[in-house]
């Protein structure tokens, strides 16, 4: 039995452990009936109370079973405390009163004074309890008697009532058999007992004798249609129905009187009452634990109920913060794919192989004109400061929208102009005569210092075209000029290798840079929201404890423990898109891919001399090119509607323009019905783009992308007449695709 006491005090911790948790207010409900139940739980006493409304004769019910007038009776409402009679040697009370004061004096006399309804009915604000010790062995085997204050008279004594109920073992509920069972007593029967777990009653009929003959069998039959409409649980075998008539059987008992206080009923109910103790006192837990799973459900539906409400506030504010934090990694890596596209192309550039292909005709034939400043500005200055503002773009687009390190551009300079040495001309050698020798323009005209003439130029574009310094020494003997056009393709090449070797070193540390600046701090979250995750943390495992302490005791609940929350993981951090994030899309882009492999097979392998391109005028794009412009804008399109979204407040997750939830939430922008202009205007757009009406935003954009390549009129810039068709047809396709994209 001590060990089932030591287990309902530690229920009784964890209901207050609850409690706390709820912060509840101490005039609240919820809060007194905790208390009470939990003063309960470790009280080893059985707890009969006596219960019902005014002048019903509750206290003298109990003088009779006293067999002496202990308690103060009258015809008015007189009960005005909850008056507690234990076990004593003596007759004695006890008041203990709000401040602490405790009050001793022999008898009950004193109950006079602070157990009774002044002359306004109301009871004594500073009296906190009452008790009575008498010597009686009911008393004496571990009873508690308990005399309420009448119901129905005043809120205040029915709230002190509803709040000793919940602490009673066995209720007695007296009922006047001259007005049986009123609508108050069915409420209070249902709210105050029942709802609560406690269903411990036996119902005691009083004033039965007050009756007629007939009106008292009358009454018998309702009395047994009540008991039998409720189901207490009692011990088997014993009746939840007793008729006791008070006042004859406290007569009978002051006057020792057995044949009076037999036919009064008090007998047979006393001798039930003692047996129905006798065997519900010894396991008191299967009493007391219903209105503990009572409470227990109000407590788990509150502690649920504030969890709750502050995990939607946490998941609100995780919902925002992850959708910022996407959103800007999401830019991160475009940034970075962008910066990884133009980077490679730059490198691409700059491969010595790639340079020479492309530049060393032309320099060398710049070289031999003297106009090698000119055609250094002009081409290759021009080229390389697009490619450089190219890549820089996408580190200023990542200052601006992660403010972080501030990016410096990117400058690659060039090497020094190359310098030519001529060797000395023979004086007897006709340099038009000899094999290889061409003479173009206006002859040789040698100035040392100035031009080396047409021959020099001729034979830069012939040794250039016929790749003759591959063969060792092909031509026994080779003319001046041809001898002075190697000087300058081998200069060149050392400028470009030279300018090569210090522009990709250049590119290399740009990258590293661009690290810091291709990044952003993970902002750490307000101390408020800190706070509130460590009060649901602390919630959630009350709420844990608590389910674990009713489940030893086996008190079933409808919840499920809470699983552990994680700690925001984006604390602390700094998010930058690396490599590996960009890789896929890079392999999956068959142009870069067919670069990169270029770029790699034509390092491993130094090439002299190639054949220089063929001279072309306003030449159109090449479709790769008109790829990397298509590509290029998709990225700046995608990147400013992000920063659109970061600077909205309520910023929200976004779903794909093909994904069901963003079909629905363009429904629901919809809801207003388009004209019928509107209509024919959406369905010519879906038609010129060549789509369905009910095509996804994805299918839409890949539609345009396929008309874009096809009609761009950077293709047909040498052909007026397509160029205007191409124009025109460039207009209409913009405009059906601006249609869809905000429709």
């Amino acid at each position: 039995m001590q060990q089932q006491y030591e287990g309902y005090k530690d229920l009784a911790d964890s209901l207050k452990s609850a409690s706390a948790l709820l912060n509840l207010e101490g005039k609240s409900q919820l809060h007194q009936d905790i208390i009470t139940i939990c003063n309960h739980l470790v009280n080893p006493s059985f707890r009969i109370a006596v219960f019902g409304p005014f002048n019903h004769g509750k206290s003298t019910l109990l003088n009779a079973m006293l067999g002496n007038r202990t308690l103060p009776i009258d015809l008015i409402p007189t009960t005005g405390a909850a008056i507690t009679i234990k076990y004593g040697s003596d007759l004695q009370t006890r008041i203990i009163l709000v401040d602490g004061t405790e009050i001793y004096r022999s008898g009950t006399e004193v109950l006079q004074e602070f157990a009774i309804l002044d002359g306004n009915r109301q009871m004594r604000k500073d009296v906190a309890s009452v008790e009575i010790f008498c010597p009686h062995p009911f008393l004496e085997t571990g009873v508690e008697l308990l005399d309420l204050p009448g119901t129905n008279d005043r809120e205040e004594q029915d709230n002190l009532v509803r709040k000793e109920l919940l602490s009673a073992d066995l209720v007695i509920q007296l009922l006047d058999a001259r007005k049986l069972m009123t609508l108050g007593e069915r409420e209070n029967l249902r709210d105050w007992l029942l709802d609560r777990g406690i269903k411990t009653v036996i119902f005691v009929a009083n004033f039965i004798n007050l009756l007629e003959p007939d009106e008292q069998k009358q009454v018998q039959n309702r009395l047994v249609f009540v008991a039998e409409s409720f189901r207490a649980e009692l011990p088997p075998g014993f009746s939840n129905l007793y008729r006791v008539d008070a006042l004859p059987a406290l007569r009978a008992r002051l006057k020792g009187d057995v044949a009076a206080a037999n036919s009064s009923g008090l007998a047979a109910f006393e001798t039930a009452l003692q047996n129905i103790v006798e065997i519900l006192q010894p396991n008191r837990g299967s009493v007391r634990l219903p209105r503990v799973q009572a409470i227990a459900s109000q407590i788990q539906l509150s502690l649920k109920a504030k969890i709750d409400h502050i995990a939607i506030e946490i998941k609100s504010f995780d919902d925002k913060q992850n959708t910022k934090i996407e959103i800007k990694q999401k830019a991160a890596n475009l940034i970075y794919k962008g910066f990884a596209i133009s980077v490679g192309e730059l490198r691409d550039w700059l491969a010595l192989p790639n340079l020479l292909t492309k530049y060393q005709a032309e320099a060398a034939v710049a070289l031999a004109e003297n106009n090698f400043t000119s055609w250094q500005t002009n081409t290759l200055k021009k080229d390389l400061t697009q490619l450089q503002l190219a890549a820089g773009k996408w580190l200023d687009q990542a200052y601006e929208f992660f403010h972080e390190e501030q990016p410096q551009d990117l400058l690659i300079p060039f090497p020094s102009e190359p310098q030519l040495i001529l060797p000395s001309k023979s004086s007897n050698t006709d340099d038009l005569s000899e094999p290889g020798s061409i003479a173009v323009g206006g002859g040789i005209g040698w100035l040392l210092g100035g031009p080396v003439g047409a021959a020099v130029v001729g034979s830069i574009s012939y040794l250039l075209n016929k790749n003759i310094q591959n063969q060792d020494e092909q031509l026994a003997k080779e003319s001046y000029h041809q001898e002075v056009a190697k000087l300058c393709i081998t200069a060149i090449e050392d400028y470009l290798s030279r300018f090569s070797a210090q522009g990709l070193s250049i590119l290399i540390e740009y990258e590293q840079k661009a690290e810091k600046i291709i990044c952003f701090e993970l902002i750490q979250e307000p101390q408020e929201i800190t706070n509130k995750r460590k009060i649901l943390q602390q919630l959630q495992n009350g709420f844990n404890q608590f389910l674990q302490k009713l489940e030893k005791v086996k008190i079933l609940s409808n919840y499920q423990p809470y699983k552990e929350i994680p700690q925001s993981p984006n604390i602390n951090r700094k998010y930058s898109p690396q490599p590996e994030r960009v890789k896929t899309f890079l392999q999956k882009d068959p142009d870069i891919k067919q670069q990169q492999e270029n770029t790699a097979k034509n390092t491993g392998t130094r090439v002299k001399f190639v054949s220089p391109p063929p001279p072309k005028a306003s030449p159109s794009p090449r479709p790769e090119e008109l790829e990397a412009k298509f590509r290029d804008w998709e990225l700046n399109e995608e990147i400013a509607r992000m920063k659109a979204e970061m600077r909205s407040p309520n910023a929200c997750r976004q779903t794909s323009p093909g994904s069901q939830t963003g079909k629905q939430q363009n429904t629901t922008q919809s809801n207003k019905t388009p004209n019928q202009a509107q209509i024919d205007k959406i369905t010519h757009a879906y038609d010129i783009l060549g789509l369905q009406a009910n095509a996804s935003q994805a299918e839409v954009k890949q539609a345009y992308r396929t008309l874009v390549k096809k009609w761009h009129p950077d293709l047909f810039v040498n052909q007026p007449q397509l160029l205007k068709q191409a124009q025109e047809k460039m207009h209409i396709v913009n405009e059906a695709y601006t249609i869809l994209n905000g429709k």
